[in-house]
């Protein structure tokens, strides 16, 4: 069987690996921020919790569209690595989702709880945040690890939830700071300094570590001449640690005209950590057991499926899109009525 002129057996699971790969990037970043401003919530003064909330309330819930998506696809398309990424995964996916239930209840009842009850939905919201991104960065620390849950790896996947959570932190301070002004914006700047070098330390961290777990990943990166062609890699995820740095100097200094660029500055990064892994784990989907070949559904299968992709694919992107363009500016006070 041929797509395209292609091996079906070979084209359609890289199709939709990188799928895959797109809709995980997506809700790291989209659903990363909102996720990062729950984290920050106690941080702020009252008055600047409703707006923080309201700078992500038109989004919330579409952004973890992209959840649904990517498992969905894993699930369909690699329902073997399915099997076998939740199994191992299986607590830390049972608390992720405890979190985001936690989180978008607190979300709907915070505002129109009494006020005396508000500040046990504002922590309810707060608790959800961290349970999703702690049990995330475990994931991610176990993945690398290669998914065995030996004392070593665990230290690791434990550091590396601290460090996701820093990341999540980061581009939740810096969608803040976008999306307010202020005394608010201007303690968003000091929170994305702080955040910054936490996720600076995660992102080198994984860097060190994917290399050193596997033999096969390190001859990718440092043979020759793979280390001569990926350096651009490194070099420009350590040039947009240095713009990020100096964009928050800025934004003190002309909150108008630069507080875009904390927050593209950002998603840049999160992107490019996001491409060395996937270079580094290909064409594995369980590291070191399972190719994306070996635990992809039947090609006629895929075929089905990537009709069914092609149609909800676009119309996720566009009421994404629209959602955006219609609440964007500056976040104004959240209402119901």
């Amino acid at each position: 069987m041929t797509f395209l002129g292609y091996d079906a057996a070979i084209a359609l699971p890289l199709i939709f690996a990188g799928l895959l790969g797109l809709s995980i990037l997506l809700y790291v970043i989209l659903d990363g921020f909102d996720l990062g401003v729950g984290i920050l919530l106690p941080f702020a003064e009252p008055d600047e919790q409703d707006r923080m909330v309201a700078s992500v309330g038109p989004f919330w819930d579409a952004n973890e569209t992209w959840l649904v998506l990517g498992i969905g696809i894993l699930l369909v398309a690699f329902p073997v690595a399915h099997g076998f990424i939740l199994t191992a995964l299986y607590l830390p996916v049972a608390i992720m989702l405890v979190g985001l239930i936690l989180r978008g209840v607190a979300f709907e009842f915070r505002i129109k709880a009494p006020a005396e009850k508000k500040r046990l939905w504002n922590a309810a919201f707060v608790a959800g945040s961290l349970m999703t991104a702690l049990s995330q960065g475990y994931m991610l620390g176990l993945y690398i690890m290669g998914l065995e849950a030996t004392t070593w790896h665990v230290l690791f996947a434990l550091v590396t939830a601290l460090c996701v959570v820093a990341g999540y932190a980061l581009i939740g301070a810096t969608w803040i700071i976008f999306k307010t002004d202020g005394e608010l914006q201007a303690s968003a700047v000091g929170w994305a300094r702080t955040c910054l070098l936490g996720a600076a330390a995660g992102l080198a961290l994984v860097s060190i570590a994917t290399p050193l777990v596997s033999a096969r990943i390190f001859a990718k990166w440092f043979s020759v001449p793979e280390f001569i062609l990926l350096a651009p890699l490194p070099l420009t995820a350590a040039a947009l640690l240095g713009v990020l740095w100096m964009a928050l100097g800025h934004v003190g200094a002309d909150p108008k005209r630069w507080d875009w660029l904390p927050f593209a500055a950002t998603m840049a990064l999160f992107a490019i950590a996001f491409a060395g892994l996937a270079y580094s784990f290909y064409p594995y989907i369980v590291p070191e057991r399972l190719t994306i070949y070996e635990s992809a559904s039947a090609p006629e299968s895929l075929l089905i499926i990537l009709v069914g992709v092609a149609v909800v694919l676009p119309i996720i992107l566009a009421y994404t899109a629209l959602a955006y363009y219609i609440f964007r500016g500056k976040a104004t006070e959240l209402r119901y009525d």
